[in-house]
């Protein structure tokens, strides 16, 4: 009977890793998972943003290194790993659509 209760009183333990793992571990794996795969798939002429917020367009990929144009000629290099999101094709505006900066007219 004493075996009985102390089985009994990890079923909670059970059902909250369980819990744990369906609500946070799983969909965490699957966002990765999605990640990789965009990364993998980074080709010439994308439109992209980066982590910290920088709008571009794919030049080349490399390994590890990514070449993006983020103004006319001005290119830049950002780790792969730092690309976050893939925007649709046309998204981006060219430099002479924009509207002047506001701060210097």
């Amino acid at each position: 009977m004493d075996a009985n209760s102390n089985l009994m009183d990890l079923w909670p333990l059970a059902l909250m890793f369980v819990a744990m793992y369906v609500l946070m571990i799983r969909p965490q794996q699957k966002r990765r998972k999605e990640q990789l795969e965009m990364l993998g798939s980074l080709e010439d002429g994308q439109e992209v943003i980066t982590s910290g917020g920088i709008f571009g367009k794919v030049i080349s990929v490399d390994d590890n290194v990514v070449h993006l144009e983020i103004a006319s000629n001005v290119v830049i290099m950002v780790q792969k790993a730092s690309v976050t999101t893939l925007l649709p094709p046309g998204t981006m505006k060219s430099p002479s659509e924009l509207p002047p900066p506001s701060c210097c007219a």
